[in-house]
């Protein structure tokens, strides 16, 4: 399943717009992202995330699965993404850029939350040294939203 012409309708009319909220219906759920902006080569978003009943109820287990599903797919992000903690209390799976990229400025990764409530949740952080982490804004291609919310749904499913 596709979604890549709902996601160029969705971008297309933030990028007249400047900034905007990006909503797409599936089959299966809905995606929504906070877009900051939006040009023809790509946009700058803040968080993505993907809502589903069909995570709702999901064993750890199965969470655990659908997280190793993202972790095979998402190869095409800054850094690579892996699980570094499940949480069966919250049935929460937290998997993050590994490594994370560092300079001087203190680390920077992609932090993405597969929880049972019922939704995929990506955003980038920024923690410098002796500061608390903050979320920033994640600059990718078109190609690579494109593909992000195909590989959300269809993981899914």
């Amino acid at each position: 399943m596709s979604i890549k012409a709902d996601v160029q309708r969705e971008l297309a009319r933030i990028h007249a717009q400047g900034r905007g909220r990006l909503e797409i219906d599936t089959p299966s759920g809905k995606l929504h992202a906070d877009i900051l902006a939006a040009d023809a080569i790509g946009c700058t978003f803040e968080t993505f995330v993907y809502a589903s009943d069909k995570l709702a109820g999901l064993s750890i287990e199965k969470l655990k699965k659908l997280s190793d599903a993202l972790t095979a797919r998402l190869t095409y992000l800054l850094e690579p993404i892996s699980t570094i903690e499940t949480d069966a209390d919250t049935a929460t799976v937290q998997l993050r850029s590994s490594p994370p990229q560092k300079d001087d400025d203190g680390s920077s990764y992609y932090e993405l939350l597969v929880r049972r409530g019922g939704d995929l949740t990506l955003c980038r952080y920024q923690k410098s040294p002796g500061q608390p982490r903050q979320v920033i804004p994640a600059h990718i291609t078109r190609q690579v939203f494109e593909r992000l919310a195909d590989d959300f749904v269809a993981v899914v499913g």
